[in-house]
């Protein structure tokens, strides 16, 4: 008896490592106005951020990483077939929502997004911070906001919207294209001070010999969460059941893992 409760632990442990789907779920079955909501068009068209390397990897051809699972998980509880939908910043993301363009993203809870956007309880938490130059003399995430300082940010990122309504001092300087290479770039070749951005993007850049450095701490903790346009309420709830489920069973976890994205925290139950 023994062996076989140990065999049944490892065979659940080796199921979430590989990210197999498990079939054991407690959130009941979608009804048809949740499967009307999720999908008006027939199809789950899931908006997939390539601009945070956390969230998504590879290319619009093929995607990879922990929102891809999860939208496949939907698509596979739900039923519904699924269409990943790529984009190169969070920004542009929720801009296509007023073209109707997704049913379904992955995008950090920002009160500037909720008169747009249902969101669900957060599935992973990862953190804002600063980029400089090793010779800067802002040295702590407080020396940041001070008058003459330029921050560079991606226009309409979580960082973005969350800066623009604490700094006090500081001005930002935003990149069209939101994303980080070119928030970088934008950086080095304007001279500004200083770049915004999620820590594990911005830590590639500043490997030894390149002459930069990320502050330690952060100026904010980012939640991402799945999200459904405002008002599809019954797609809404059944999200946010979905997402702290997965959560609890490991799923959500087993996915950073597999995706190299040890350094991201899985958000507590809410």
């Amino acid at each position: 008896m023994a062996g076989s409760i140990r065999a049944t632990l490892a065979a659940v442990v080796m199921v979430l490592a590989a990210g197999t789907p498990l079939a054991a779920q407690t959130i009941a079955p979608p009804a048809p106005e949740v499967l009307k909501e999720l999908a008006p068009s027939g199809r789950l068209r899931a908006a997939i951020n390539l601009g945070n390397a956390v969230l998504a990897q590879g290319t619009p051809q093929d995607l990879k990483g922990i929102t891809v699972d999860l939208s496949r998980e939907l698509a596979r509880r739900t039923g519904l077939p699924l269409e990943l939908v790529p984009f190169d910043a969070a920004g542009k993301v929720f801009d296509a929502l007023k073209a109707g363009a997704w049913d379904v993203a992955f995008i950090a809870i920002e009160p500037a997004r909720a008169a747009e956007i249902e969101f669900s309880p957060p599935y992973v938490l990862i953190e804002g911070t600063y980029m400089v130059r090793t010779d800067s003399p802002l040295k702590v995430i407080e020396d940041v906001d001070k008058a003459g300082i330029k921050i560079s940010v991606g226009r309409g990122s979580a960082y973005d919207l969350f800066l623009t309504r604490t700094l006090k001092a500081a001005e930002l300087v935003r990149s069209p294209s939101g994303g980080c290479c070119s928030m970088v770039e934008m950086f080095l070749a304007d001279k500004l001070d200083v770049v915004a951005g999620v820590r594990q993007q911005l830590e590639p850049f500043a490997v030894a010999g390149s002459g930069l450095r990320v502050m330690d701490g952060r100026f904010q903790v980012i939640r991402q969460a799945m999200a459904v346009p405002k008002g599809r309420l019954a797609a809404a709830a059944y999200i946010r059941s979905f997402v702290e489920e997965v959560k609890a069973l490991g799923f959500v976890k087993a996915g950073l893992d597999r995706s190299g994205q040890t350094a991201a925290a899985v958000a507590p139950k809410e």
